[in-house]
């Protein structure tokens, strides 16, 4: 555009000096040369445009957006339109209390109630980007700030809608996965309609208030300690019916003693055992008792 104005300008003060009588009139013949040089260089480059790669064009000509939509490379447009590009990559907007993380000054985080009346704190993160296609929507509806003007209410307002139907603690815990897709349903047909798509909804932190905090952290440490009693009364069980078995083992072994030697077999076994001390190359004293009574054995050591 600039070699466009500067060869018009050229154009002008070239016929403007086309006067005989001026001194100057001999330039006026190289000037419209030149002019017209720089206009048909100007018109050429004006009429092309590099679009960046992950990002798209939308044209505009005296406030008319045009539907076709420049894809990244060199397009040959209009030399009079007026070209603004979108990013179609992957974007985060991020609502955290942390004041280096969110969108916005200060703290982003956003504040719900929940079934129980409490207020929970959550930071989220929106992964989302823009449809194509839908560029020329975008910027004709709602402009170039759609974070802002769309990401951002859009979502504060479907978790707040749907943080009501669960409790504090269920919130916190068990039902996080499930609220985190209802909320994702939601948001993504808001987006959708509007020409951005979801990718991904991130909850990255659940802030309860101190008394619930407190009341949770009791009720793990009581879950906590009735675990530790039922694995040491477990314990204690396995160790009576250790016992109960070994008593058992010793009286069935004692019963099986009473009833099951007679005399003839202790005197069997004697007889082995006297048979052993004979062979055995060790000096010793065998006092018999009388009656069959087992043998006192003395070792002369």
């Amino acid at each position: 555009m600039f070699f466009f104005i500067l060869g018009i300008l050229a154009l002008i003060v070239g016929f403007a000096v086309n006067t005989p009588s001026l001194a100057v009139a001999r330039f006026s013949r190289p000037l419209k040369v030149v002019g017209t040089i720089l206009v048909i260089i100007g018109f050429l480059l004006s009429s092309v445009r590099q679009i960046d790669a992950g990002t798209v064009g939308v044209q505009s000509l005296f406030g008319s957006v045009q539907d076709r939509v420049l894809e990244s490379g060199l397009n040959f447009v209009n030399p009079l339109v007026t070209v603004t590009e979108f990013d179609v990559k992957t974007q985060n907007y991020t609502m955290s209390g942390a004041h280096d993380e969110s969108g916005q000054l200060g703290d982003d985080a956003i504040r719900v109630l929940t079934a129980d009346g409490l207020e929970v704190v959550i930071d989220l993160t929106v992964l989302f980007r823009v449809n194509p296609t839908e560029a020329p929507k975008i910027y004709r509806s709602i402009g170039a700030d759609y974070s802002n003007k769309v990401v951002r209410p859009i979502t504060r307002t479907r978790i707040r809608d749907n943080a009501v139907y669960y409790d504090a603690v269920a919130l916190y815990s068990t039902k996080r996965d499930e609220f985190q897709n209802r909320i994702y349903k939601t948001i993504e047909s808001d987006l959708t309609k509007r020409g951005l798509m979801l990718e991904q909804l991130l909850i990255r932190n659940i802030n309860l208030p101190a008394s619930v905090k407190a009341t949770i952290e009791s009720k793990i440490n009581a879950e906590q300690d009735a675990q530790k009693m039922q694995f040491v009364l477990q314990k204690e069980r396995q160790e009576a019916e250790r016992k109960r078995v070994e008593a058992q083992g010793i009286a069935d072994y004692q019963k099986i003693l009473a009833t099951g030697l007679s005399d003839k077999q202790l005197q069997y076994e004697q007889i082995k055992v006297q048979r052993e001390l004979a062979a055995s190359p060790n000096a010793k004293i065998i006092v018999l008792g009388s009656r069959g009574n087992v043998p006192l054995i003395l070792n002369d050591k």
